[in-house]
Formats: C-alpha cells, sequence, structure tokens
C-alpha cells in the first residue's frame, strides 16, 4: 500500500513511518499539507492520512484544494485527529466525502481494513 501521512508534528510522523514499513508499506510523511497537495497531483496514493489541526494551512484548506484540484483523490483520505468533533465539523467532513475519521494514532489494521473498503466505495 502506498500511503502519505500529512501532520505538522514529526514525532507523529515518525511514529506512522514506522507503523507502516514494518509491514513492508510504502508510506511518505510530509509536515505543511501545501507539500502534500503538491504530492497527491504528482503521485498515485491508496490512502492519505490527514491532520486536521496544523497552522497556516489547516486538514480544511487541503480538502477544499484537493476538491478542486484532484477531487477524485478525496475518496483516500482518512482524517486521524486526536480532538473530537463537533457536529458541524462532522457535517462539512461528510459533505467533502469524508467518511473515515480515526483517533490518532489509530492501529494498522484499522487503516488497511479501512483502505481495503474505500477500493469497493
Amino acid at each position: 500500500m502506498n500511503v502519505l501521512h500529512i501532520d505538522d508534528s514529526q514525532e507523529i510522523c515518525d511514529l506512522y513511518s514506522d507503523m507502516f514499513t514494518i509491514d513492508n508499506h510504502s508510506i511518505r510523511s510530509v509536515n505543511d499539507g501545501r507539500d502534500g497537495l503538491k504530492l497527491v497531483a504528482k503521485n498515485d496514493y491508496d490512502l492519505i492520512l490527514l491532520d486536521m489541526m496544523m497552522p497556516n494551512y489547516s486538514g480544511m484548506d487541503f480538502l477544499r484544494d484537493l476538491k478542486i484540484h484532484k477531487p477524485s483523490e478525496l475518496k483516500k483520505v482518512v482524517v486521524v485527529s486526536v480532538l473530537p468533533f463537533n457536529e458541524a465539523q462532522t457535517k462539512e467532513l461528510l459533505e467533502f466525502g469524508i467518511h473515515s475519521i480515526e483517533e490518532k494514532p489509530p492501529n494498522l489494521q484499522s487503516l488497511v481494513k479501512m483502505q481495503k473498503n474505500m477500493l469497493f466505495k
């Protein structure tokens, strides 16, 4: 599985990198959503893990721009967050087509299962 992980925390990026490479998955982590958007435009990912709370360019900013530039990739996004979402935030994510929200850090098995389910939607 080819994964893109976007999170402003280097420690979280390192954790995900360790978690995915143990099972021989390919993961690319970036600390800025703009860099992530550039990578999505150039590469094909099976799964995009997105942190919502990032300075300067939030996860919502990323989703808005992704919807404009490469909307087919929205179905591959899993939002990862340590904070719960309120009803309005959840509704906004649903409007983007995001149905997967995981507590940070999720376990690898749940992400692999989620990615497989996304392929059949």
